[in-house]
Order: C-alpha cells, then sequence, then structure tokens
C-alpha cells in the first residue's frame, strides 16, 4: 500500500509566527498558510482541523458508498459535511467531529440509510483514528 507524506514549515512563535503545508505526495497540497490567528480567530487560511474534516469527509464517503454497494443498495450520489471543532479549554484540542450524509440510494429508506451510515462511521478508517479522543456524530438524510 502507498505511503502519502505531507510537508509544512513553520517560522516564529505560535502566536506570531506563520506556517505553510509545502507539499504531499501527491500534489494536492502545497503552498497552503497557516497561523495561530487563522486557525483561532477566521477562515481565511487552511488549518488542521480543515484537512482533518476534509480527510473525514472524503473517508467516509468512500466507506458509505462501499457499504451500501455491498448490501446491494448503490448510491447514486453522496455529499458529506463534516464539521470539525477546535477548542482551547483545558488545553487545545479538537472536540467533535460531525458528519452529515445526504444520499441519493434508490430503493433506501431513510432508517436503512442512517443504519448504513452508522455503520460507515464504524468502517472508515478516518473515523476510527479519531475513536476515543474526539466526540463523533453522523446524522442522515435522503435526497
Amino acid at each position: 500500500m502507498p505511503v502519502k507524506i505531507a510537508t509544512a514549515v513553520w517560522s516564529g512563535s505560535l502566536m506570531d509566527g506563520q506556517g505553510s503545508i509545502t507539499g504531499s505526495s501527491s500534489g494536492a497540497l502545497k503552498d497552503l498558510g497557516v497561523t495561530w490567528k487563522t486557525r483561532t480567530e477566521s477562515d481565511d487560511l487552511t488549518s488542521p482541523e480543515e484537512l482533518i474534516a476534509a480527510a473525514n469527509a472524503a473517508c467516509f464517503a468512500m466507506a458509505l458508498s462501499h457499504g451500501l454497494a455491498s448490501g446491494g443498495n448503490p448510491a447514486t450520489s453522496l455529499e458529506v459535511t463534516a464539521k470539525c471543532t477546535f477548542s482551547l479549554a483545558n488545553g487545545p484540542k479538537i472536540t467533535t467531529m460531525e458528519l452529515h450524509v445526504k444520499g441519493d440510494v434508490p430503493g433506501m429508506d431513510a432508517d436503512a440509510f442512517a443504519a448504513a451510515a452508522t455503520d460507515a462511521g464504524q468502517n472508515c478508517p478516518v473515523s476510527s483514528a479519531l475513536k476515543g479522543n474526539v466526540e463523533h456524530t453522523i446524522t442522515s438524510e435522503l435526497a
């Protein structure tokens, strides 16, 4: 299996410094600026939490797609929104990850879709990496 690589650089102190994600093995991540201020006060630049949210949304969509197809109900489309919360209370940490999936799955009712989404949350590698450290919720709706 391939090993994925990303590189970041930082200059200066935490509060006054700045950094960037300078590259990744796929080339998709490059020249993404990060600062403490934008991490805690604004959305002008990316943050580790935004990148984790993106990774969780993509991974969860793949896990759910696989589970649905394996169960005989392939999705026409899935849209996953991930909200990753960063908190400074009790030391800086990621406290919650909320996943919401909207799916077009012909022949599936809302309860079955919710059960499939819950199962995908148990089998998604990124969600699994957060287990025990981050409160994780999943909501679902059919298109």
